[in-house]
This record gives structure tokens, sequence and C-alpha cells, in this order.
């Protein structure tokens, strides 16, 4: 093993991480840049491609700053990408518009008719999808053929954001089944786009990326924009994955039937299955794995996003005493969610701010407080968000119970397993052990691993994360807060269950 580093570039729906890595795994520099998404009409959410790009460069910049001599070993690196985020570009690989984000529902008039169009039974087979929704790139590319087909003349290809930042680095054209799985015109079983989606999209396969795997070397840095952004010539750009699948692989969850969460901007749940299987029920998403020839179950809803939004918009006090004491805000929301009852004093929430994934596949459904009253406050506003997203691991953890997959333990990774008082929530809602790693940004972890195997640091995923993670905390389930989380999970599922018709009919509004 050399003394060489590899770099990961974790973009993720609201910040972008670079971290360099040695090959032991122990962080050499690091840092993070936020950005704002733009929310330009209702159910639009967009970015401008540039915006995630010079955000990497300044990212980079102050990586280098904090990592000395040792920016010259960087053999070679990968990207961590939030999936489905969208990016039409023209014959020289410009973007026509700013990139659509995986949040943005525009599309769901579109998805609807693809829905109609392809019966669930048969999406679920062929792309791993229990139903067709608005999230997913094939509504949003009918989309644009409709409501800006200026747009989709002029467009060469339709990248997903990973795509578009591998060809800006080096010129070629490539994505990889992990992302490739969600745009819903990829076929899972084939690992090919799936030409009957294609033919009712009216898009030809020649304007689609070539597959490859995660990890695979996809080709040098350009120079102009090694020097753009502080890197060698000679350094190896390779696939990675989505950010989920990487950070499966940086918590080291991918045993068949490992569970592991990741708090975000979104709480994105995965299991690693022991083939490429479905749910008996087709209410599961199957994924294709960062592991070649690997699968996984995986979901996703609002989660640190949602927390971002109650501390922008009603925590300006603790941002204020946060920064002034040199602390993160996140770390006194726990603070105050820690002064909380288990319970929230009878406040529940569901935190599907912009719709929920599997088990309900609703894109209709919204955020709800239910039981609040002038007792309440500003603390238990947030012991009621964490509780809500608890609920949310715990409704996916019976799910894949009921399709086979048993979880015995919880990885829990991202910003959010930085808070104890939030992971021992999860415990004793979930019933289950959750355990907390060493490296917590699991998802640049992962990424730097295959950046590891595509430039041969690692024989293997595997053997990278022998060489890489370490568990560092157990929460064990509080045996006395059992019986009263189960029976506020029953009134969480009964209040969903109930707002149901009244979501669609919101939805159906002019």
């Amino acid at each position: 093993m050399t003394h060489r580093t590899v770099l990961a570039i974790d973009l993720g729906t609201t910040s972008v991480k670079c971290a360099l890595y040695a090959t032991t795994g122990v962080e050499v520099a690091s840092a993070t840049l936020e950005y704002e998404l733009q929310t330009p009409a209702p159910g639009c959410v967009e970015v401008d491609v540039e915006v995630y790009w010079t955000s990497i460069r300044d990212c980079l910049a102050e990586v280098w700053r904090k990592a000395g001599d040792r920016r010259g070993e960087v053999a070679g690196l990968a990207l961590s990408a939030q999936g489905e985020t969208l990016v039409p570009v023209d014959a020289a690989g410009t973007a026509l518009r700013p990139a659509i984000v995986w949040l943005d529902n525009r599309a769901a008039a579109e998805s609807a008719e693809l829905a109609d169009r392809f019966p669930a039974a048969e999406l679920y087979e062929r792309t791993g999808q229990p139903e067709m929704l608005a999230t997913w790139p094939a509504a949003k590319l009918l989309w644009l053929g409709r409501h800006e087909p200026e747009i989709a003349e002029r467009t060469a290809r339709y990248l997903l954001i990973e795509d578009y930042l591998l060809a800006r680095m080096t010129g070629e054209y490539v994505t990889e089944g992990s992302l490739a799985t969600s745009t819903c015109y990829w076929d899972l079983g084939t690992k090919t786009w799936w030409p009957a989606m294609l033919d009712a999209l009216g898009v030809d396969a020649d304007r689609l990326p070539a597959v490859v795997e995660p990890g695979a070397p996809v080709g040098r840095v350009r120079p102009a924009v090694a020097k753009e952004l502080g890197l060698d010539p000679t350094t190896m750009v390779c696939a990675g994955a989505l950010d989920q699948a990487c950070g499966a692989i940086g918590g080291g969850s991918i045993a068949a039937g490992g569970f592991s969460e990741n708090t975000g901007a979104a709480v994105a749940i995965c299991s690693t299955l022991p083939g490429p299987g479905r749910d008996p029920a087709g209410v599961v998403p199957v994924h294709y794995h960062g592991i070649p020839d690997t699968y996984m179950f995986h979901t996703f809803s609002g989660g640190g996003i949602v927390l971002k939004w109650l501390r922008d918009e009603f925590c300006e006090p603790q941002i204020q005493a946060a920064a002034q004491a040199g602390r993160n805000a996140y770390d006194v929301l726990g603070d105050l969610a820690a002064g909380v009852p288990a319970g929230a004093d009878g406040l529940l929430m569901l935190p599907h701010f912009q719709g929920a994934m599997a088990p309900e596949n609703n894109e209709d459904a919204r955020g709800v407080l239910m039981g609040l009253t002038l007792q309440h406050t500003r603390a238990h506003l947030v012991r009621a968000l964490m509780e809500g997203i608890g609920f949310v691991v715990r409704r996916n953890v019976e799910a894949f119970a009921k399709a086979g997959v048993q979880s015995q333990e919880i990885r829990a990774l991202g910003g959010g397993s930085r808070s104890a008082v939030w992971k021992q929530i999860e415990a004793d809602i979930t019933g289950l052990p959750v355990v907390t790693t060493k490296q917590p940004d699991a998802g640049a972890l992962g990424a730097a691993i295959l950046a590891g195997v595509g430039v041969g640091e690692f024989g293997s995923i595997h053997e990278g994360i022998e060489a890489t993670v370490a568990v560092d905390r157990i929460y064990e389930p509080n045996p006395a807060n059992t019986g009263l989380y189960d029976e506020r999970f029953g009134r969480y599922v009964a209040l969903y269950e109930a707002l149901v018709p009244n979501f669609a009919a919101e939805a159906a509004r002019p």
C-alpha cells in the first residue's frame, strides 16, 4: 500500500463536502459549503450548475489550504452524488438551464400519464420503482419536452448531476447504475436503457450517457479543469455512486440485510440485498448498489432539510447563541429536544414536507402537526420533528421485514448521526441498536473507497471498508420508552392514513 491519498466530492442537496483521505480512512483535510435551492414556482426546485461547480472549486481551495504538502498525493477522486437531479446539456456539454433538483415536483401531470401507460407491476419489474412519481427524471424529461420545447430540441444529452460533473472534469459522458436506477428509463435487470420508456418520452438512447460500474476509472482530469480545481492533470476521475449507496459503503453496512439510514438533507434508507430480488408486496424500491452486481432496498424522505427549515425560520436566537459559543446550531437544537420528554407532550409531526416516499409512495403528502397547544414551545417542535423522522425509519424497518429482510441494527450515517439525542430517539422508536461510526460523513468516505478501488489502492470495496471503517458508538433502546413510542407510532400511522384523502384533495385544487 502506498501513501497516496484519495479525494471525495460529496454533492448533497444543500451543501457540498470535499474531503481528502489517507488510505487508512483518516481524513487529511475537508471543507463544506452550503448553497441555496431556488424555488421559482410552486413545486419547482432548481440550482444553477455553476453554483455546484463554484462551490466545489471553493471547497477544494479550502481543502488544499488545510492539506498543505499532501495535496499533491491525490491518486484519484470520485463523487457521492444526490440522485434524480437532471441537467440537459448541448453538444458542447454546456447546461441549457438550471438543474432540476430531485425535490422538484413540477411533473406531477406527466408522472400520472406515465403511470397510466406503464402499470405499476411492469414499472417495478423493469426499474425497481414501485410507482411513477414526479421525482423521477422520466417524468421531468416528458415535462421538458412539453413545457420547454426549445430546451428539449437543443439538448444533446440528458445527464444526472454526477454525469454532468464527470463530463465537465474529463470530457467523458458516463453514468452508473446506482444513479440510473431511479430515472425510470433504465432497466435494472438488463442494465441498459429501457426502450419502451424512451419511446414514451421521445428520447433516443444516444442522448443518454454510457453506463459503467461504480468505481470504474473514467478519465484523467482535463488540464484546464485541473488548474481551476487545484488538481494535478494526472489525477484519475472515477465513477462514484448515489450518495446513499456511498453512505452504506462508507458506513460498512453492506452485508445482506444491513440497514443504514443517512440523515442529511434527506433521510435515506438502504438495506443490501442478497440478489436482484423485489419486494413481493411491490412497495419497497430496489436500486442498483454502489458495489457492482449488488442491489439494495432504498427509499428516502425529507429529513435534515426539514430541520434546516425549522432552524432558519424559527430558531434565529439559537443560531446566534451557537455562533457566539463556537457551536454548531444543530447541537443547540439537540439540547432543546433533550429538554422535552419522549412523546413531545402529545405533539406529533408528519415530516412529509415534500411528499412521502416508500412505503407510502405518496407525492401529495405534506407536513402536519397534530396536538399543538399553548404549552408547546420551540423545543417541542424540534423534538416532534426528530421523533417524526424516527417514525419514518421504523416504517421502513417494518416494510423491509415484510419483504423478507430482517434488520438487526441500524447504521446511522450523515450529519444527523452526530446528535446523540436524535440517535437515542431513533433506537427507542425502532427497538433496534443504532450504531454510529468514527467517520460520520460516510458518503464522502464511501466515494473515497470507490476512488481507491478505481486507482488500485484497494483490491476491492470490501478491502477498502476493512481498511477504513470503524464503529464509534452504539445506542441501545431504552425499555422505559418502548410502550410510549409504540403508542405514538400507531397514532403516527393512523394520522397519515386518515389524511390521505385530504392530501389528494389539496393536490387537486387549481
